[in-house]
């Protein structure tokens, strides 16, 4: 069998939803092929529909015409997902995805079903999912989504199956799901399903980015501007000013490639200090160890540009060496103390520096001769390093060592929790230190 991943479909196009089939919106998939091998450069070439690219696994959220009205389906469509009993005219198998928190702090379901290839082999075929989000407590109208693919050419005789993955994002809760899937012909396939998502006894403190009994659209864009955010900070009062120091880097030590799941990490990490109500401006530092090279800088600003560091990584040449560098003779440690230098010794002072990104093996550390000329910081220095297993990041980088040469605080991020316990010491020990501050003047 021969497994075809990673085509995604073009940009949701938005379409008020209406009783005409031209109001369907299209948007983000995963598409999962097991097909014998002989039909392999028929399933390559997608036509306009699929570019050949890794994207993120998203449906499109269905809106009404008008703000104050429910959604309309066109009336089979509604009919099928009132039914509340299975159909199976066109065959295919439905498996509900659980809920998984994830670093974003919303917590992220969805479906897989799996089509037999026989099924979609007639002439401009075309594979529609609709399907309805109700949170049991039923104060909220439900939330409608849909997906469309286009079925590229098969035979009639085509063997193996298609997978077809769509997820969306909730709050806490309990949920109940109407899905279909219909062809060009008709033919339907639905099945309906309730889940929960709940934060664990032991997570209850943590704030979730969506409230409860809430569900949206999966982001399609991993950089895409994040809403503004109300300081909880005075206007001219201290306490929520960040430097944050980016290292971009795998996640996996033994690789040089940066992957999507590396992108989504950083990018997850990233907003939930964005969306910190007691941070008021940031300054960014995007940097690669590995190409000796400042990737992306951002002055200070009430807000992040993620479309612009997003524009910046993918300007990344994946497993290549600058070779500029190499040729001045400089060392990975070098870069590291030049650049940590250059930003703890700037006029402007942050209220915190924090360093992020993965650990990183150097040949050796920042001498403390050399830290010791940077002078002691008047704010407090943290290292949040996130890592796939927290036994494989025991170890202590050159960023761990200046970190603790500065008397700072190291916090390594496996799970959601891990990231909102480091994001709740790093504003109590900002408070502390300001605090402190205040005490002795």
């Amino acid at each position: 069998m021969l497994d075809m991943q990673g085509f995604q479909e073009p940009a949701p196009r938005k379409c008020a939803a209406s009783g005409s089939r031209a109001g369907e919106h299209c948007s983000a998939a995963s598409l999962h092929w097991r097909i014998p091998s002989r039909q392999a450069a028929v399933l390559l070439v997608l036509g306009v529909t699929w570019p050949g690219v890794n994207g993120s696994v998203a449906q499109t959220l269905i809106q009404s015409s008008l703000p104050t009205m429910p959604v309309r389906l066109i009336h089979t469509d509604q009919a099928v997902l009132d039914l509340g009993e299975p159909k199976q005219d066109l065959p295919c198998m439905v498996t509900p995805i659980k809920p998984v928190l994830d670093f974003d702090m919303k917590f992220h379901a969805g479906y897989n079903v799996t089509v037999p290839l026989r099924e979609l082999a007639v002439a401009r075929n075309e594979l529609t999912v609709i399907f309805r989000v109700r949170a049991e407590d039923g104060h909220d109208e439900p939330s409608y989504f849909q997906q469309q693919w286009q079925v590229p050419p098969l035979d009639e005789d085509a063997k193996g199956d298609v997978r077809l993955q769509g997820n969306f994002a909730s709050g806490e809760g309990r949920f109940h799901v109407d899905w279909l899937m219909r062809d060009h012909d008709d033919r339907f396939c639905s099945d309906y399903w309730d889940f929960k998502a709940f934060l664990t006894p032991a997570d209850r403190q943590m704030r979730l980015a969506l409230a409860p009994a809430t569900v949206q659209a999966e982001e399609s864009e991993t950089f895409q501007p994040e809403p503004p955010i109300a300081s909880s900070a005075p206007a001219a009062g201290p306490g929520s000013d960040l430097k944050i120091l980016i290292h971009v880097a795998a996640l996996h030590t033994s690789s040089s490639v940066f992957q999507p799941a590396d992108t989504q990490t950083l990018a997850s990490t990233l907003r939930a200090i964005a969306r910190e109500p007691a941070f008021r401006r940031f300054s960014l530092v995007a940097f690669d160890l590995h190409n000796l090279r400042v990737i992306y800088r951002q002055d200070y600003a009430d807000h992040i540009d993620f479309p612009a560091l997003g524009e910046a990584l993918k300007l990344l040449s994946p497993g290549t060496v600058n070779v500029n560098a190499l040729g001045r003779g400089h060392t990975e440690t070098e870069f590291l103390t030049e650049l940590i230098r250059q930003e703890m010794l700037t006029e402007r002072k942050p209220d915190a520096l924090i360093f992020l990104g993965p650990k990183f093996g150097l040949e050796k550390d920042i001498s403390r001769e050399a830290l010791a000329e940077f002078g002691e910081p008047r704010y407090p220095v943290f290292y949040i390093s996130y890592s796939l297993s927290p036994q494989a990041s025991v170890w202590t980088d050159a960023i761990s060592h200046t970190v603790r040469f500065f008397k700072g605080f190291e916090y390594t991020v496996s799970h959601p929790r891990d990231l909102w316990f480091a994001i709740t010491q790093v504003l109590s020990r900002i408070d502390a230190r300001q605090a402190s501050q205040r005490a002795k003047r």
